[in-house]
């Protein structure tokens, strides 16, 4: 992965700035918790993120088998699309450009989420912005004959993130959320371009080893 000087000193100082790092983490759990403190400068990421089991080897498994890239809003999707693009052939899907223009007693996000789980099974979900898209996709998870491979749930605000939040800790989808009411689409979108980077980088002892 080729990273533009810039970059690479920005990494050196959140390196630094962590120094030794005793929570366990992986090198690819490290790997994405630091592109989102790059893309944040805000270090309480290194607390918010929680992995569940399996997940980076699962979304890794995802991109590399071309599931489509499902986001909640376009900011998501624009955070995204070249990094993918440079590397991947995977769709990318921005679920309000399937939700009604007059969603009714819904909001677009649910509504335009809840199509884009329709019609991309399997897909890798990308939520950076709207909680209740996060809610939707719990409310339908149990009826879904492909679930998705992986979410990444990190809306952010005050009204009802916590319980979207929540409620996908109850499934067992595979899950990289930010945990609180911090996130946003750049997180999101942070996460989601590490993944690929680790998706498409020659495999190493990276996505399983535990960091120094």
């Amino acid at each position: 992965m080729d990273l533009d000087p810039i970059t690479v000193a920005s990494f050196a100082i959140i390196d630094r700035e962590i120094g030794s790092h005793p929570w366990g983490w992986t090198a690819a759990e490290y790997a994405i918790i630091r592109r989102v403190i790059h893309a944040t400068a805000d270090f309480e990421f290194k607390y918010l993120l929680r992995f569940s089991p399996q997940a980076i080897p699962l979304g890794i498994r995802a991109l590399r088998q071309q599931a489509p890239l499902v986001t909640d809003v376009g900011l998501v999707a624009q955070g995204v699309k070249n990094h993918l693009a440079a590397r991947l052939p995977n769709p990318l899907v921005n679920a309000l450009d399937l939700a009604p223009l007059e969603p009714g007693g819904e909001t677009r996000a649910a509504l335009g989420m809840a199509n884009a789980l329709a019609q991309y099974p399997g897909a890798l979900v990308v939520i950076g912005n709207a909680p209740t898209a996060l809610a939707k996709l719990c409310e339908l998870y149990p009826g879904l004959a492909t679930p998705p491979a992986l979410v990444i749930a990190a809306p952010v605000g005050f009204v009802n993130v916590l319980e979207a939040k929540a409620q996908l800790a109850q499934t067992p989808v595979p899950q990289i959320v930010v945990q609180g009411r911090k996130g946003g689409s750049a997180a999101a979108a942070a996460i989601t371009n590490a993944l690929i980077d680790l998706a498409t980088s020659e495999p190493t002892h990276q996505t399983a080893s535990r960091a120094d």
